[in-house]
């Protein structure tokens, strides 16, 4: 591979201009490569950060033809892209798209990226198709109380998933979710994980398993290493999640990374859900990982060659959530407390609007012990607030 910077350099198109594209144009920066978004927010959180914005909604056909038109390559980094309009506009441009906007497409229905992946033998939880309360009735007879139940598109941080104890909240549930519908057996997992899986050019590589703490079925933290008993346990449970992100990678098309979220039950690793984008389980690689994930997405939808994965030191991410009752304007107060910490790093997402457990931000904490740097990391998290501009 021949790989030339000029100046100025290549561009790289990205449908949504949010944090996961702030911090794409973090990493794309120093490569040399300059990057072009499409956000219907104007002033996005990536327009400080990236050479352009053009405003226009995430499957707007003359947005994302100009996007095209400006780009070597484009990518995206939120599942509302359009899978169809991205494959008509490579067509008419012969600009890449990558990760192919097939896996975007299985991927943003969960019914059929759940049945694609037990069509390939991938472990995953038990589910069923519902389009009615009678339907779901007859999955919890089948699968047992409590079920998940999902909306099959466009749910994200816990959005679109109701958990249902039992039959007489069926009702409530399906009206809840409002459309399109799966459910999951309910998983007794001893933990959750993550892997950030990437596939390049002409090899595919993985990041350290992480574990993942949800709440209300929002990412809290990230620790890795895992807090998985002994070293003998942790080097197997890792070795798992790695050989069954290895298969779901070997069904993804399209290079990038890929976040894989995963459970653990009794040793056992099942698939949970898969983003073909950079992932929030996955931000602690900016400072705990030779190559951020962010990095190398830029890399391997280049098709340049990919960066090292390996893990520098224990690391503990912490999400900055809204933790207000109602939207409105603020802004973050006990800054200083985050920067005056040891080895603590803040990243601030440049949101206008604090909402309800938004992402605003989050603090990332590197040594040597996880476990008290996770008690460290949530004591710098609980310093900071938002306020209310005068």
């Amino acid at each position: 591979m021949n790989v030339r910077l000029t100046s100025p350099g290549p561009t790289l198109g990205v449908v949504g201009g949010g944090q996961l594209g702030r911090m794409l144009g973090e990493a794309a920066g120093p490569l040399g490569i300059e990057i072009v978004v499409l956000d219907p927010t104007p002033d996005c959180p990536a327009s400080p950060v990236v050479n352009d914005q053009i405003v226009g909604e995430f499957d707007d056909p003359d947005g994302l033809r100009e996007l095209a038109e400006r780009a070597d390559v484009l990518t995206f980094e939120i599942e509302l892209a359009d899978p169809e309009l991205l494959e008509t506009v490579h067509e008419e441009t012969g600009v890449p798209v990558e990760p192919s906007p097939s896996t975007l497409r299985t991927i943003q229905d969960k019914l059929v990226q759940k049945r694609s992946l037990a069509e390939a033998e991938i472990p995953v939880p038990e589910f069923r198709r519902v389009d009615s309360v009678e339907d779901l009735r007859e999955a919890g007879e089948e699968l047992g109380w409590p079920l998940m139940l999902k909306a099959r598109r466009g749910g994200y941080d816990g959005r679109g998933n109701v958990a249902v104890d039992g039959p007489e909240e069926a009702d409530d549930a399906m009206a809840e979710i409002g459309g399109d519908a799966m459910v999951e057996a309910f998983v007794p997992f001893d933990r959750e994980l993550s892997v950030i899986g990437v596939k390049g050019e002409d090899t595919t590589d993985a990041f350290p398993v992480t574990e993942t703490i949800h709440k209300q079925e929002i990412l809290r933290e990230t620790v890795t290493p895992p807090q998985v008993g002994n070293e003998a346990d942790q080097s197997e449970i890792e070795r798992r999640a790695y050989d069954v992100a290895s298969d779901v990678l070997d069904q993804m098309e399209g290079r990038g990374v890929y976040g894989i979220e995963l459970f653990e039950v009794n040793g056992r690793i099942l698939v949970n859900e898969i983003a073909p984008r950079p992932h929030n389980s996955g931000h602690w690689t900016i400072e705990g990982a030779i190559t951020s994930q962010f990095e190398q997405h830029v890399r391997a939808v280049m098709g340049w060659p990919l960066g090292t994965t390996d893990r520098r030191c224990p690391t503990v991410t912490t999400n900055i959530l809204g933790g207000v009752a109602e939207p409105r304007p603020a802004e973050l107060t006990g800054v200083e407390t985050v920067l005056a910490g040891t080895n603590a790093n803040l990243h601030w997402y440049g949101k206008q609007e604090v909402r309800p457990l938004r992402k605003m931000g989050h603090i990332t904490t590197t040594g040597t012990d996880p476990n008290a740097l996770l008690k460290r990391t949530r004591d710098l998290r609980d310093a900071v607030s938002f306020e209310t501009p005068e």
